[in-house]
């Protein structure tokens, strides 16, 4: 790899290999469309995003803390999730040409008067016409390439490889996915790049891709779908069937996050057994024959 430092001076770098995880706009990614038969797509939604705060009232959340807060507004939606300092951070995606519309502060007020008026008093009439002009509405984009991998000597991670839309939530846990699996796959193949790598893109690309249409289509969910009653009905039967069939029948959503509470057990479990082995709890010293007489006198009379 070769490096151009600030100064301007170059420095070449040789490794056995190189990890590409620099994001939805990778200078390695870029390299790679240099190669025949490599796929690569990108696809920008019509769609921007702006961010507002809700203060905590009385040091306190604003509102129910365990909830995924959704104004779904057919064409665009407002969301707000909390944090732990008691905010919530309020998200409105919003078509680009409907932001270019709103220029002053007043139209700001309009325009939550109008589709969120129960969160004006919440976020403040102020902090609204002041944090809508702060920064232009910003854009998301979904990546889709493969190979994920260039011979034995490169292979791309994260976003580098696989950026999605946030609608799912599991744009991180993607990312850490490719980690774990790339070290199982690594364990499987005795660390044999040559191996490694194409069985990495084999295992990978279909996952991620899926994930990436999964998370365009929960936006419309979210935004429209969830003011249908047809929807709500058919939400209700998914959920009732699920419960009585919980192996034959699982509702979409569920599957989701479900395997992102997986991936994020196995790698707790992952990193507490790391930090067992590297930094053992001390035992106490406590002779045999008194550790046999605590557990008689713990044993139960009955």
């Amino acid at each position: 790899m070769t490096f151009v430092r600030a100064e301007g001076a170059k420095e070449e770098i040789q490794a056995d290999l190189i990890v590409g995880c620099d994001g939805a706009f990778s200078a390695i990614r870029k390299q790679f469309l240099r190669q025949s038969r490599f796929n690569y797509s990108q696809t920008y939604i019509p769609h921007g995003y702006l961010e507002f705060t809700m203060p905590p009232i009385n040091g306190e959340f604003a509102m129910k803390p365990n909830y995924l807060h959704i104004w779904p507004r057919n064409m665009f939606m407002m969301i707000a999730l909390p944090n732990l300092d008691k905010t919530f951070t309020c998200t409105l995606f919003m078509p680009f040409e409907e932001f270019e519309k709103v220029t002053t502060g007043d139209k700001v007020i309009k325009l939550f008067q109008k589709y969120f008026p129960d969160a004006i008093p919440l976020i403040g009439a102020e902090a609204l016409k002041r944090d809508f002009f702060c920064l232009p509405a910003q854009t998301m984009v979904s990546v889709k390439c493969s190979p994920y991998h260039f011979g034995d000597k490169c292979v791309l991670m994260g976003d580098a490889a696989h950026a999605v839309v946030p609608f799912y939530g599991q744009g991180m846990n993607a990312g850490f996915e490719d980690c774990l699996v790339f070290n199982e796959i690594m364990d499987q193949l005795n660390e044999d790049f040559s191996a490694v790598l194409p069985e990495y893109t084999r295992v990978r690309v279909p996952d991620d891709h899926a994930i990436a249409d999964l998370a365009m289509y929960n936006y419309v969910e979210m935004r429209a779908h969830v003011n249908s009653k047809w929807f709500l009905f058919r939400k209700h039967v998914d959920d009732f069937l699920h419960i009585i069939m919980p192996r034959t029948i699982i509702p979409l959503y569920t599957m989701v996050i479900n395997q992102g509470l997986l991936f994020c057990a196995a790698v707790s479990v992952a990193g507490g057994s790391y930090l067992l082995v590297r930094y053992p709890p001390s035992m106490p010293n406590i002779p045999i024959e008194q550790l046999w007489s605590r557990l008689q006198a713990l044993k139960s009379p009955f």
